[in-house]
């Protein structure tokens, strides 16, 4: 297991992160997973001893569920790791039971320190955007959160990137806590985030956590032209990522499973390594809802894929350069920094 700096703060995590939206399994998260507590504490096993020492959950996972097992599945090994979560959604009936306000925020992290039995967060994570609530009042209730002893890091989730942007200028300017990382999605099957989250990452050193990096499955190597899928998030309902170009997904497990097969090894795993070496990219959040499935997983962490592997992959699954980007490829080449090459680096002689 490699290890990273997250942003610029002085944390260093693993490659790979144990995601537990799988642990718990009530309402809507039933069709990710059902991990009791038994399960929980195999699989917090099986990461300690592979090198992870970053667990990420949130406050909503399972109605706060998620939380509690995986509090009881790391007991006794607090100092061993890092703990992640998050707030933001809807936690209860209340007008003030969301959202980014200091209200929410300050009780949401008292809930969620009772529910993981410990007294601090190691990165305390806004889930989503909102629009209503002032970045300012944020992330001063952040700050304080930080400045109580309650939180060590704060990072972002699913912002844009000039509400990111905004959010570190915020914070630059009034002398608050910075976020130090975002987690995102970003998948071979999604790769929008290399408009202007990657580069904001490079740029701005925020780094990328990654969530759902086998796109709900998608990306597992099951889902094949003219083949029924037996199992995955998909199949059973969960709509999550969507699925805009069935044709270019097909061509991109196509992809990944001839390097697979070459490699002996699985297309979830190649899958995962592609991210591994993507730039701006700290740490590949991965859940599974059996052992097997996260033992597989976690070999992604020493699979070293070549420039040939990772051209074929690149060439498949690239998103298309959209406004100001196609315009920038053309006359802005002769004075792009690392941020802009990272997106329009494989453009600029290709002649597009």
């Amino acid at each position: 297991m490699q290890y990273r700096r997250l942003g610029r703060s002085g944390l260093f995590v693993s490659t790979l992160t144990l995601g537990t939206m799988t642990f718990g399994g009530q309402g809507g998260f039933s069709k990710v997973g059902s991990t009791d507590v038994a399960g929980a504490s195999r699989q917090v096993d099986m990461c300690l001893d592979a090198g992870i020492n970053l667990f990420d959950t949130a406050n909503i996972y399972s109605g706060g569920e998620s939380e509690e097992i995986l509090g009881k599945a790391i007991s006794g090994r607090r100092d061993d790791l890092l703990l992640a979560t998050k707030v933001r959604m809807p936690a209860g009936e209340g007008p003030n039971d969301t959202g980014l306000s200091r209200h929410h925020i300050i009780r949401q992290c008292e809930e969620s320190l009772k529910r993981l039995g410990t007294d601090y967060i190691d990165l305390y994570q806004v889930h989503e955007w909102d629009g209503l609530t002032p970045l300012e009042e944020t992330l001063e209730a952040l700050d304080t959160l930080v400045k109580s002893g309650k939180v060590r890091y704060i990072g972002s989730s699913n912002y844009s990137g000039w509400q990111l942007m905004k959010a570190l200028g915020i914070s630059e300017r009034l002398g608050l806590q910075r976020y130090v990382s975002q987690q995102i999605h970003y998948t071979l099957q999604a790769r929008e985030a290399e408009y202007e989250l990657v580069p904001l990452a490079i740029d701005q050193e925020c780094p990328i956590l990654v969530w759902s990096p086998l796109a709900g499955g998608l990306l597992s190597g099951k889902y094949r032209r003219d083949k029924d899928a037996s199992e995955g998030r998909h199949v059973e309902g969960w709509d999550e990522p969507p699925v805009h170009d069935t044709d270019k997904l097909y061509d991109t497990v196509d992809v990944l499973v001839e390097i697979a097969d070459g490699r002996s090894v699985s297309a979830a795993q190649v899958a995962l390594a592609w991210l591994l070496g993507r730039p701006g990219v700290a740490s590949v959040i991965v859940g599974a809802r059996t052992d097997e499935q996260l033992a597989d997983n976690l070999e992604a962490a020493g699979l070293e894929l070549s420039e040939e592997e990772r051209r074929s992959l690149d060439d498949v699954s690239a998103p298309p350069l959209i406004y100001p980007f196609w315009h920038q490829a053309k006359t802005a080449s002769d004075r792009l920094g690392p941020a802009d090459l990272s997106l329009l680096g494989p453009h600029l002689n290709d002649g597009s």
